[in-house]
């Protein structure tokens, strides 16, 4: 693995934590993707402390926030805990600037959406796989690998 890939590959996880799981309709029932409950993830409904800032692109970063907005505005935090199994599934260090793909199979089965307005769990929809993959595009820039987009789109099962 590259020197300083390792990094890398470990922004993908809160990158991906914060904005899981967009596929089957979380959004269109007002509970966009996130996660804040869990410690030194996103606590009080922020990126504070997941070090985002430092390895996610401003287009990244700022869907990261904007869903993080989302769920604060419903009144919703995941509870319990996301699984991540972060893979690099394509590099090309040639390049003039050097990218990466990576992978993450991304396991809903430990975790819960939580209403806490209602006091009560929001059930996932039924159509709502508990584990599907994600990817992650990144790049070498200055020094550092930075991921530049995220598709938590549900592409296929893991």
């Amino acid at each position: 693995m590259p020197e300083g890939f390792e990094a890398g590959v470990e922004s993908i996880v809160p990158i991906t934590k914060a904005r899981w799981p967009e596929p089957a309709g979380l959004a269109d029932r007002g509970a966009p993707p996130g996660d804040q409950s869990q410690p030194g993830r996103h606590p009080h409904g922020s990126e504070e402390g997941t070090g985002l800032a430092r390895y996610a692109t401003l287009d990244a970063l700022g869907q990261t926030r904007l869903d993080l907005m989302w769920m604060k505005e419903a009144g919703t935090v995941v509870r319990g805990e996301v699984g991540h199994e972060p893979k690099v599934t394509s590099l090309d260090q040639k390049a003039a600037t050097p990218k990466a793909t990576l992978s993450d199979c991304i396991d809903l089965s430990r975790c819960q959406t939580y209403d806490t307005r209602a006091k009560k769990v929001i059930p996932l929809p039924t159509s709502q796989p508990l584990r599907y993959r994600a990817t992650a595009k990144a790049e070498r820039w200055k020094g550092r690998w930075m991921v530049t987009d995220v598709d938590t789109g549900g592409g296929g099962s893991c």
